[in-house]
């Protein structure tokens, strides 16, 4: 049995096949993921990820992030430095942080593969719609907590997984990019474990503050 990508600690058993695709579960964070040999090719994923229409002028986008950035600018000083970490094809968050003054810089490892981004430390890190795509997500965890300051915050947006039996006809679930799902639970062992103050502000979104 493989090791789980997200905790590290769980050996990843057997959970759903849906059709084609083959999941699996984490018995310690709960975590859910897709197996190896149902992933996309790389082109695949850009292939779908280009066709996402992330317009920074559009109101309805706007409102989506602003369920992260609303809860994350009330936590912020003015004029921190942030980065928006797999910002995608339309950085309209940034956009949006930066019209309230802060400091943004771009990451994105398909659209903005800046390696200078990820050669600094940040006030805050945003990753919106990011971590259910992640191969290697404890990987990148420990890059962001790196990438943070003492103090600083990570914030998350991801659909929570909640029920199993609407697992199957999930709408997260059918997004063939979608590799791994997260539990409250799971992104509360993750916050132990990286030793992160975790809150909740709203409906799919996590705040994690990194200690001082």
């Amino acid at each position: 049995m493989s090791l789980c990508p997200v905790c590290e600690q769980g050996s990843l058993a057997g959970f759903r096949v849906v059709k084609t695709q083959r999941y699996l579960r984490c018995p310690v964070c709960e975590a859910t993921v897709m197996d190896e040999p149902c992933r996309l090719s790389p082109d695949q994923e850009r292939d779908i990820y280009q066709l996402h229409d992330n317009d920074p002028s559009d109101p309805g986008y706007r409102k989506f992030l602003s369920k992260l950035a609303g809860p994350l600018l009330e936590r912020l000083p003015p004029g921190a430095t942030g980065l928006d970490f797999g910002c995608g094809p339309g950085p309209a968050l940034a956009k949006m942080l930066e019209a309230e003054g802060m400091v943004v810089s771009l990451y994105d490892p398909y659209f903005y593969p800046s390696q200078t981004a990820l050669s600094r430390t940040y006030d805050f890190i945003t990753c919106t719609e990011v971590v259910e795509h992640l191969y290697e997500p404890a990987e990148v965890f420990r890059q962001l907590d790196q990438l943070l300051k003492p103090g600083g915050w990570l914030g998350v947006m991801t659909c929570f997984q909640t029920d199993d039996d609407r697992f199957d006809n999930w709408h997260y679930r059918r997004d063939p990019t979608h590799v791994v799902f997260y539990r409250e639970s799971t992104l509360a062992l993750l916050a132990e474990k990286f030793g992160w103050v975790m809150e909740i502000p709203r409906k799919d979104v996590v705040l994690f503050r990194k200690a001082h």
